[in-house]
């Protein structure tokens, strides 16, 4: 299994396993099997920051060969991506009380701020997109 659930309940199947063997064994196994327990945690623990060392570290040399500048707090992709989304979320029922209040021109104007803040978003992230350059190098397509 892949994933955080999938990995969660392949701990879990070892907890229990753990647990079952040890009331078969008893307690002078104890110390063992809690040792043993406790190793495979800190593995994944470790397997999964090395992951995301990878991810990162692969996140920063495409960056670098792009000629990307590096992203500011608050600036990543995720966040980005979730603003998208909640607009989405929230433009259903926006539209439908708009559109319900103010007609054609209340939906219209719920999509104008919808998208008015999506492209302040983009703009504040690449303010490239009011200039028109399309490349890093400072040079107009």
């Amino acid at each position: 299994m892949t994933g955080v659930d999938g990995r969660n309940t392949d701990l879990r199947k070892e907890l229990d396993a753990t647990l079952q063997t040890r009331r078969e064994l008893g307690e002078e196994y104890e110390t063992a099997l809690v040792d043993s327990f406790v190793e495979k945690v800190e593995q994944r623990i470790d397997d999964a920051v090395d992951r995301r060392v990878r991810r990162h570290l692969a996140e920063q040399q495409l960056a670098t060969a792009r000629g990307a500048r590096r992203p500011k707090n608050g600036d990543t992709w995720s966040e980005r991506f979730g603003l998208a989304i909640i607009s989405l979320v929230l433009a259903i029922p926006l539209t439908a009380v708009a559109g319900g209040v103010a007609g054609t021109a209340g939906t219209v104007a719920a999509w104008v701020g919808i998208v008015g803040v999506n492209f302040a978003q983009a703009v504040r992230v690449n303010p490239d997109l009011l200039t028109g350059r399309r490349d890093r190098s400072g040079r107009e397509d």
